[in-house]
């Protein structure tokens, strides 16, 4: 196994014009380990080697050393021989002080997004836990322009792991959750939340709970004390996975969601929440300093407040998610000036506790809505009186209506300059076409937050069509540019199990090329991180080109940082996952995206 691992990196060597020397002491004693494991180690090191080397070589060598570990760890301490793998090259090298983050996930010395050399992935830091759970570790040493030495010490006979590295959780740190899925490898050593008391003991089945969903103690308290002011039992929350079980176990009355949590973006939380049937009508305010307020509405948000806020701003944010939560009526507001199609989307859209309003002009809508404010709007942008876009101008200057949710539904072809228009203006685009019944269904439901299982069996039906169902992913063609090969490896296991022909490329100008060299490619995946010509540049060049400006471009990104989502938006990305992607998101974003 040892001789025949580095094998697969010679034909790499060839076609980089570099040397590669594999040294095997001839003394070398036999191993009792984990073969899978050590294999895939080397391997991680050695492709980082290539990776991160333009000139010189790369050399393996593999020699045993007599006892006396001279480290803290116990396991070599006490092992009497010891196998070393030692995996050397003259790339680039590695500053001291960015030595210890490149065993993270996802990092790599070279931060910028058009760095010239890929990022280390997922690779090192599986290859550290990997190495702790056989019982060694990794050194490295390394010189900035002189190459780096990574070496894998392993006891000669396995005996079980080291200590953990990190915090101590009770359970082995997870290497991978599924091989569908990127996930980190150990959790952010921070010190453990402090509880905050909720409710969650005494909740009865009458009872109407809030769920906050915020890691700062203080501001959990504040909410907490001012919902049971308001008659509201309180679900306390510090990650996002644990809100996540809450919701499911208790749905509360409503959500307050921070979008900083410590474990994923609150934008996660509430992509899942929005996709789970059992929750997707509890209505969620965000809390955040971000101003990113349309990101949040057009994916289901009741409501978006900034931090810092004030308690009277709180208050009178509580006051308004209780009202909306209470049993009541809702209006929907169509707006369409042909009899007939008024007519087949309130069929549609109809339902027992939901009043239809509709109206043939501008002046007749923007009157009702100025009078009593609906609570979703259908809008067909032909109007004889007006635009819809001026509408939703008016829409958006009016403090009383500007949370109203506006779903347009176009016939129209749209220009990209109008399309980026209506969606920095409306929470959803919709344009017909024979699928569009469904859609148009699923976004009105969502922001009038309909209970899925109060619905109708047939609009169930249809609902669970457009979300569960892969029709729309069968035989589609998807480019994935990643210049991390485990990245591609793992999304396009998942992708091809779907039905889905999966292109792949490396670097922004093979994707490119693939684009125009293959025609009937239905949406992309592209990393933001990559080597020479970064995601955002990509996408622009691509944006370029008449052909691709409707092809919709996911944009995936390990930074997630403020800001990160708007570059990601205006380089021409249709949508922003971030990294680590989760794989029911990923498939939920693919599926509306085709469906469109």
């Amino acid at each position: 196994m040892l001789r025949k691992s580095p094998s697969a990196f010679r034909h790499e060597a060839e076609t980089k014009s570099l040397s590669f020397d594999v040294q095997v002491d001839p003394q070398l004693r036999t191993i009792t380990t984990d073969s899978k494991r050590v294999q895939q180690i080397l391997k991680n090191l050695l492709s980082n080697a290539f990776k991160f080397t333009s000139q010189g070589g790369v050399r393996l060598r593999i020699f045993t050393l007599a006892n006396g570990w001279a480290g803290d760890n116990a396991v070599l301490q006490q092992a009497p021989w010891v196998i070393a793998f030692e995996v050397a090259d003259t790339g680039i090298g590695i500053p001291a002080e960015k030595q210890r983050i490149i065993f993270e996930a996802f990092q790599q010395a070279d931060a910028s997004t058009s760095r010239k050399y890929g990022g280390t992935g997922l690779g090192l830091a599986i290859s550290r836990e990997l190495a702790n759970l056989l019982g060694g570790e990794i050194q490295l040493r390394s010189q900035p322009n002189e190459g780096s030495t990574f070496t894998l010490f392993l006891p000669l006979t396995y005996v079980g792991p080291r200590a953990p590295i990190g915090p101590q959780t009770g359970e082995l740190p997870r290497l991978v959750e599924t091989s569908a899925e990127l996930v980190r490898i150990l959790p952010p050593h921070q010190p453990p939340a402090e509880r905050v008391p909720d409710d969650r003991q005494s909740i009865g089945p009458e009872d109407q709970a809030l769920l906050i969903v915020e890691d700062d103690p203080h501001f959990a308290r504040v909410l907490a004390d001012l919902a049971h002011d308001h008659g509201l039992k309180v679900l306390v929350a510090t990650r996002g996975a644990e809100a996540l079980a809450l919701a499911r176990q208790y749905r509360p009355m409503a959500i307050s969601l921070d979008v900083f949590l410590p474990d994923m973006l609150g934008w996660t939380v509430l992509s899942q929440i929005k996709q789970d049937p059992a929750t997707r009508h509890i209505p969620v305010q965000m809390l955040t300093l971000d101003e990113d307020r349309q990101h949040g509405l057009a994916r289901g948000a009741f409501s978006f407040i900034n931090k810092p806020t004030t308690t009277a701003g709180l208050e009178d944010a509580l006051s308004r998610i209780t009202a909306f939560s209470r049993p009541r009526r809702k209006q929907l507001l169509i707006v369409e000036d042909d009899a007939g199609e008024r007519l087949s989307i309130g069929e549609l859209l109809r339902d027992d506790e939901t009043d239809i309003v509709t109206a043939a002009t501008g002046e007749e809508a923007i009157a009702i809505m100025a009078n009593s404010p609906p609570d979703c709007v259908v809008l067909d942008l032909r109007l004889p009186d007006m635009t819809g876009f001026d509408i939703l101008e008016r829409v958006k200057d009016d403090p009383g209506l500007i949370d109203v949710p506006v779903v347009v539904f176009t016939g129209r072809e749209l220009s990209p300059e109008e399309d980026a228009q209506l969606h920095s203006m409306a929470r959803s685009v919709v344009v017909k076409g024979v699928e569009s019944p469904e859609r148009l269904l699923d976004e009105t439901a969502l922001f009038l937050h309909r209970v899925f299982a109060d619905m109708p069996v047939d609009k169930q039906r249809m609902l669970e069509r457009l979300h569960s169902s892969d029709e729309n992913l069968v035989g589609r063609k998807v480019l994935l540019v990643d210049d991390d090969a485990r990245n591609i490896f793992a999304l396009s296991s998942v992708l091809e199990r779907r039905g889905m022909h999966v292109l792949t490329a490396t670097t922004g100008r093979e994707a490119i090329a693939l684009l125009h060299e293959t025609p009937g490619v239905s949406i992309v995946l592209m990393d933001i991180m990559m080597p020479e010509m970064d995601g955002y540049e990509t996408m622009q060049v691509i944006r370029n080109k008449a052909e691709f400006r409707r092809l919709p471009i996911i944009a995936l990104t390990a930074k997630a940082m403020k800001g990160d989502r708007e570059k990601c938006l205006e380089a021409g990305a249709s949508d922003y996952l971030a990294k680590p992607v989760n794989t029911e998101q990923l498939l939920s974003a693919l599926r509306s995206w085709l469906h469109r």
